[in-house]
């Protein structure tokens, strides 16, 4: 309560003080300039009977702010105060002397706690969509779909949460890290294979969390660790960022993400190098020793042309076997991971997964976007198995009609010999048309038909057991984004 007291006493003082000099000397200074012979004498008198007004109103100051008077101030003196009241205006003088007293002390720096925030991206994506099936399938199930997955119901893909604090070499700054955190639809596509995932409740909703250091060797060589979005194939994630609303069957059929280390160096502006250190596809948590690997080399001769090529090489068979729903004390003599009983698998297999992928971009003009992705995929169960493999890849085409109004298409084909992605030896094609009409930044719809059609039945119908060739749908999808983040996230 006293410092309360305190300031507010002092800011009436110094209110004070400034109000008297500029009413005591505004009639005189005004007189001055009329007769300044006659008015000098009084305005040197004024100003020495306020010099000492001032010196007792600035000890009052001092007292409640508890401060000592400097002893070794000098007293403000009458010849002292006439001299520039002679050779500046008088009006100049009282002005400045009453801004002088009434200008408020210099602010303080500003608090700096959140500093470390500065450069932050907080992103926000919401994504739904309507699909309609006319096999109308049993379950409203849209078969080899990764994200649109029913029919005939309004759904909600997913809501994302990105937040970004990037490196900033220029800056100073070589540290960074991301988080990316989804719900809906897509979470449970992307982190639901329990063949893959062991525990998949616990990561569920973290898509990526990884953090980044640029080491200061040649251009830079960027370091992530944690868990990212894999860049296997041409078509990622983020809806915003993709030419159509579905997603290819190459997408669904690729790695979604991984877990480990990965190095990107890039020698100049054409061409960049990958490597990557990781527990395996899709699995946050490994199955098995074995650390994957992956190979890669990114060109860009010009602007308008960029190129990338991955090799990967994987093993991803499990060497143990987890009893998520067996109680501990029910398999007494287990190992336990977290609660949770295994055992080891005696000698399990050890093939390998190879994976080849290539896409490349071609902007052929600001209207005219194309672009192809090449794959293909082997695995074999054990070393001196023959490979189950398949291949295939994709095309696409874009033209931006007006600055709000787009038109897309996709075509892609994929020999699925030994059932790698389908579960079934069949060739599938797809063809996909999208309208896309951007309402706003960061408000789009897109309008899609698709086929998706196969050399055997293979499609779910309205009756149990009855197949199809063929799976024809359409859908509306709305995606709204609001976020400091630039470009592709």
């Amino acid at each position: 309560m006293f410092a309360e007291f305190t300031k507010g006493s002092c800011h009436v003082v110094r209110t004070t003080i400034a109000v008297c000099l500029a009413v005591s000397l505004a009639p005189w200074v005004g007189h001055a300039q009329e007769k300044p012979d006659e008015s000098s004498a009084e305005l040197s008198r004024r100003v020495t009977e306020l010099s000492a007004l001032v010196q007792k109103l600035q000890a009052r100051v001092e007292e409640l702010e508890g401060k000592p008077r400097a002893s070794s101030q000098p007293a403000v003196s009458a010849s002292s105060t006439a001299a520039p009241a002679q050779s500046v205006a008088p009006q100049d003088a009282a002005a400045q002397t009453a801004q002088a007293v009434s200008a408020p002390p210099a602010a303080a720096p500003a608090h700096t706690a959140l500093d470390f925030l500065r450069g932050t991206t907080v992103n926000f994506q919401i994504d739904g969509y309507y699909s309609y099936n006319f096999n109308a399938p049993i379950g409203r199930d849209n078969l080899l779909r990764a994200y649109d997955v029913l029919s005939n119901a309004f759904s909600l893909n997913q809501a994302d949460l990105v937040i970004e604090n990037a490196p900033d070499v220029a800056n100073g700054k070589r540290f960074g890290a991301r988080l990316d955190l989804q719900w809906g639809q897509a979470t449970e596509t992307l982190q639901a294979n329990s063949a893959n995932e062991l525990r998949p409740e616990i990561y569920r909703a973290i898509f990526q969390a990884y953090g980044t250091y640029i080491i200061p060797l040649g251009s830079g060589v960027t370091v992530d660790f944690g868990k990212w979005s894999s860049s296997l194939g041409i078509e990622g994630n983020y809806t915003k960022d993709q030419i159509n609303y579905s997603r290819s069957l190459w997408f669904n059929y690729l790695p979604f993400y991984h877990m480990g280390v990965r190095v990107n160096y890039k020698v100049n502006d054409v061409l960049g190098f990958n490597y990557w250190v990781t527990n395996g596809t899709e699995q946050t948590e490994p199955f098995n020793g074995y650390k994957d690997q992956l190979f890669g080399f990114n060109l860009q001769p010009r602007k308008s042309v960029n190129w990338t090529v991955n090799y990967y090489l994987g093993q991803e068979h499990p060497d143990v076997t987890f009893f998520p729903n067996a109680a501990t004390g029910s398999l007494p003599g287990l190992p336990t991971l977290q609660g949770v009983p295994f055992e080891p698998i005696p000698s399990p297999p050890t093939g390998h997964l190879n994976i080849i992928d290539t896409y490349a971009t071609l902007q052929a003009s600001p209207k005219v976007e194309f672009a192809f992705e090449g794959d293909y995929v082997n695995q074999r169960l054990y070393t001196n198995s023959l490979p189950g493999y398949t291949y295939g890849g994709a095309g696409y085409a874009r033209y931006q009609i007006a600055p709000k109004l787009a038109l897309a298409w996709r075509a892609e084909y994929m020999a699925d010999h030994a059932g790698l992605f389908s579960g079934a030896a069949q060739v599938l094609r797809e063809t996909t048309f999208t309208t896309e009409y951007k309402l706003a930044e960061g408000f789009l719809t897109r309008f899609e038909w698709r086929r998706d059609f196969s050399n055997h039945p293979y499609f779910l119908t309205d009756t149990l057991g009855l197949l199809k060739k063929e799976q024809n749908t359409a859908a509306v999808g709305l995606v709204w984004w609001f976020g400091a983040k630039e470009g592709a996230w």
